[in-house]
């Protein structure tokens, strides 16, 4: 089978240029593989990972290619990583900006509400007496309330008493000195000793009793160590007194014994006895050393 018929006078043209075509493309391939130049082969650039620094000064050497060698280890050369700084600036300080604690929070103290103590079941209204001396001898209390059961007692200062029962509005007990021997206040209340009934208290006042306001400074003719007559000196006026056995001194004292020692007085109210010692600087003078008492009947005339 015949593929181009060259009688044609169109095929012998497309036959020339098919072959020119072919020609043309067999000489640009040998360009790009082998060259025109000889044995000298197109050489492949490189880009280095080390930037080559550009030469600013002109010379007049011509550059010279490097040998494919070289080139090659150039592929290969280490890479300097130069880490760059960076520093930022240092912030400004406020000197007078300082750091302060807060405050501290106040404790709520929760004060937690009193439970009201029940009404004593039992009424002590009064006592009788509620005021008296120290240093007395016993006496009798009445108290005055309601709701009193012969099975309640009165209790002084925490101590019960043996008490009296006279009815559901009173009761009564005999208080003895010990409890009063010295001044303050006593409490007093009523209530059975299980504790069951008891009632509210109430204060006895006692009060320190009235002393004499004497110096015992002497005595006069001695006897047998028991004088009839004393010298006292007033602590007010600094008069000095003679004073027999029995007489009554300051409206209230009486005179119940004198010795070289001592003076007795007992308080005609009260019947508390108190002892005034004789002072130390006149204990060894005798009668004679001693002022004689001024007598108002007595002539100042010579």
């Amino acid at each position: 089978m015949q593929l181009v018929d060259l009688s044609k006078p169109g095929e012998k043209k497309k036959l020339l240029a098919a072959a020119a075509l072919g020609l043309g493309a067999i000489i640009v391939l040998w360009w790009a593989l082998f060259g025109f130049g000889g044995n000298t082969r197109p050489t492949r650039t490189t880009a280095s990972a080390t930037p080559t620094p550009r030469n600013t000064q002109t010379t007049s050497r011509p550059q010279q290619t490097p040998a494919p060698e070289v080139q090659s280890l150039a592929t290969i050369a280490p890479v300097e990583y130069v880490q760059s700084s960076y520093s930022a600036p240092e912030p400004k300080r406020n000197i007078f900006s300082y750091y302060q604690p807060p405050e501290p929070t106040a404790k709520t103290v929760v004060t937690p509400t009193p439970t009201p103590e029940p009404s004593p079941p039992v009424l002590l209204a009064s006592v009788s007496p509620s005021n008296v001396y120290a240093r007395t001898a016993d006496f009798k209390l009445e108290v005055a309330g309601d709701k009193f059961t012969p099975a309640m007692h009165i209790f002084v200062d925490g101590r019960e008493m043996p008490t009296i029962y006279k009815g559901p509005q009173q009761l009564s007990t005999t208080i003895s000195a010990s409890l009063i021997a010295a001044p303050g206040s006593r409490s007093v209340m009523v209530r059975t000793p299980d504790g069951s009934l008891w009632s509210a208290a109430l204060p006895i006042q006692v009060a320190a009793p009235p002393v004499p306001n004497y110096n015992y400074v002497g005595i006069i003719s001695p006897q047998d160590r028991v004088a009839e007559a004393a010298w006292v000196q007033d602590k007010n006026n600094k008069n000095i007194l003679t004073v027999y056995r029995g007489d009554v001194v300051g409206g209230r004292f009486r005179v119940t014994s004198i010795s070289q020692k001592e003076l007795v007085l007992t308080d005609t109210s009260l019947k508390i006895k108190h002892t005034i010692a004789m002072s130390e600087s006149d204990k060894n003078a005798g009668p004679l050393s001693r002022p004689t008492p001024r007598v108002d009947s007595e002539d100042d005339e010579p």
